[in-house]
Order: structure tokens, then sequence, then C-alpha cells
């Protein structure tokens, strides 16, 4: 298959209106098996692949998703660029719930978490110094606005590992460090994606004000569900709009990340590793 787009959908967002579903695709990796089945089919005239994040029915706590299995399993269908969403907690006033950011930068609270393809004979250093693409950012941050929803470009997911929120001391330091959002997921897919040579970017759906906020008792889980809604009906109308806006060539440096982060000699690669990562690699082992 040769399908350009994926879409990883997170909380409360299990499907896609104007989604026109061709088939469903069961992709096995090295890795494992993805979170759930890949839809494909088109969106807004164009190719797309689909995957819920935590599988149907949310069964796939944050600590537990097969990131690799994930993002290579998107690989393998022909994916050059990942539009992820995911549902967040704002840790600025100025990120208001039922507002989305596309952060710029992650910073990582996770522990014990598998976020490389390489490894096992094999390694490999990427840049990650602005994880995500920008050029897709872009495209994006154009596609929300067109569509009405108020998006805000540039600021920092703090990752944590979860599956429990923060306490409120954790979210005061994660505020006095000039964290913007908080969210269980991106990091990892993010890394993974640059190590794949895919263009990747976060759309950051705030549900609330995370506990270090004064009116946070007040909200209930009756609420969060009514902007995890309302959110993914925002979300529907961006990545529409951003599948239909986006270019056919990529002018980044994603397509190369791997260019020069091979460190291992190549006589020195184990061939069962070379097996395994071909699909990742293969074009500079050649």
């Amino acid at each position: 298959m040769n399908i350009e787009i994926g879409i990883i959908g997170g909380s409360g967002l299990y499907a896609m209106p104007g989604f026109e579903v061709a088939e469903e695709v069961v992709v096995d990796t090295p890795f494992g098996k993805p979170s759930d089945n890949i839809v494909v089919g088109k969106l807004a005239g164009k190719k797309v692949a689909f995957l819920t994040r935590h599988g149907r029915g949310h069964r796939i706590s944050p600590s537990e998703l097969n990131f690799r299995a994930n993002i290579y399993a998107m690989k393998s269908l022909g994916v050059t660029r990942i539009v992820s969403l995911s549902a967040v907690g704002s840790l600025k006033e100025e990120h208001k719930p039922l507002e989305f950011v596309i952060p710029d930068q992650f910073f990582d609270r996770t522990r014990g978490r598998v976020s490389t393809f390489f490894g096992e004979g094999l390694v490999a250093h990427v840049s990650f110094a602005d994880p995500i693409c920008p050029h897709l950012a872009e495209v994006v941050h154009a596609a929300a606005t067109g569509a009405g929803v108020t998006a805000k470009k540039g600021g920092t997911y703090l990752c944590m590992e979860g599956p429990a929120f923060s306490t409120k001391a954790e979210s005061n330091i994660y505020r006095s460090w000039g964290m913007d959002v908080i969210g269980m997921t991106n990091l990892q897919e993010a890394k993974l994606a640059r190590e794949a040579e895919i263009c990747y970017v976060t759309v950051a759906m705030v549900t609330d004000y995370d506990c270090w906020h004064p009116d946070h008792d007040a909200v209930t889980v009756t609420d969060i569900i009514a902007n995890l809604t309302k959110n993914a009906e925002n979300a529907c109308k961006v990545v529409a709009a951003a599948v239909a806006q986006m270019p056919s060539e990529r002018k980044c440096k994603c397509g190369s990340a791997l260019e020069h982060a091979l460190i291992t000699d190549r006589t020195k690669i184990p061939e069962n590793t070379r097996r395994k990562l071909d699909l990742i690699v293969g074009k500079y082992l050649a």
C-alpha cells in the first residue's frame, strides 16, 4: 500500500466523520501488534490510514502502548506524515479547555518506555532538537484557523508516565519550568516517527486545567467527557482541512533523518537486526 497520511486518534477520538472506509488492515510487525487494526480509506479525497491509539473501547493504558508497533505499522503502509491527536491538561491559564495547542517541543517524564527502533547491534542517534515537523505544523495550524478552531502554535508538551494524573506539587513544578500542556503518549510517537523518517505533528486538545488550577476541584468527570466530545468534533474538522491542504511534496528534513545517524560499522550489523529494521534503514544499508 502507498498511503501517505496517517492519523493517530487519542482519547475521545475513535472515528472520523467524512472518512470513507475502504478496509481494515491487520498489520504484524517485528515489534508485535499495533493498538488495533488500521482503518484505511479516503478523507478529503486523499488516502489516509487511521489508528485508534488506545484500541477501540479504550483498552490500552498509556504505559502499555506498543509505540514501536504503531509507528512501524504506519511506515509499512507507506505513511510519510502523521497527524497525532491527544487529549491534554493545560499548565497555563492562556491554554483554555476546548482550545488546541500545536507544541513544538517535548519534555520527558516517562520511565522505562522503549522509544527507539535501534539496538541489538545497530546504533543510531537521530537529531531531536526540533521534534515536530515545522512544515506539517504550519499545515495543521492553517487548517485549524480556516476551520474556526482556536489552535496556538508552539509550546512544550510534558509527557508524564501516568496512568494517575499529577500531584499538585508536580503540576506546580511543571508550571515553574514553563511547560504548556501535559499528556501521557506523544513523546515516544515523535521519537519513533523521526527514526522512521516520518513527518510528525501533535494536536494537543485541552480538556481541562491540570490540578494546579484553583477551580480544578469543581471539574467533574462529566465535564471532562463533554470536553472530549467537543474536542473530537473540532479535531475532525481540523484533520479534514489539513488533509485537504497537504502538499504532495515534502520539503522538510524529516525524510532524511537517518542519513547521518547510523553509527555502527556496516560490516558489524547482525543479519537478524538488518532484516528486522530493513523497512527503517534498508535504503542506507544497500
